[in-house]
């Protein structure tokens, strides 16, 4: 199986990253985490996503705040697909991060996912690998068949309370 590689613009942003390291890890899709940022380490970060598909990668994520160009740089030094997660910060809540992940020129596409949406981010790279890994996709249909049972087991719960 081709692993995950995830690269964040800076420790920080550790926290909101593992939500999407927790999901690889339930799926057992192997995956590396590196911090990298496209401002003060953008030769490493360039390096890491040139390398990445002879390294066996199959998908990236790459999780910025603030300016957030991590995704970006990333998206530019590789043809592999590439997933931004916006991380909020305490001046717009994540609202610059989603702007300057999700508005890439032509050419140039990122896949974004909510702020703070790293556990989505892990699934879509888990669908991504799953195109080619029926292992892998049987595991996301039992954990969605899972889910729902969980929602449906909640809704019982209520109605039951509700309805006395």
């Amino acid at each position: 199986m081709k692993k995950i590689g995830i690269i964040m613009g800076s420790d920080s942003d550790l926290p909101t990253v593992q939500k999407a390291i927790d999901q690889l890890k339930a799926l057992d899709i192997p995956f590396e985490a590196h911090v990298y940022s496209a401002h003060r380490t953008p030769v490493e970060a360039a390096a890491f996503a040139k390398s990445a598909r002879d390294n066996g990668f199959g998908a990236l994520i790459a999780a910025a705040g603030m300016a957030a160009h991590l995704a970006g740089v990333i998206a530019a030094n590789t043809t592999l697909p590439v997933i931004g997660i916006p991380c909020a910060s305490s001046y717009l809540d994540g609202m610059d991060a989603l702007l300057a992940t999700v508005q890439m020129p032509t050419g140039i596409p990122v896949a974004t996912v909510a702020i703070n949406g790293a556990a989505n981010a892990a699934l879509l790279a888990a669908q991504i690998l799953a195109v080619e890994d029926k292992e892998l996709a049987d595991k996301l249909n039992a954990k969605r068949i899972a889910d729902a049972k969980k929602v449906l087991a909640k809704d019982a719960a209520l109605q039951e309370t509700l309805n006395k």
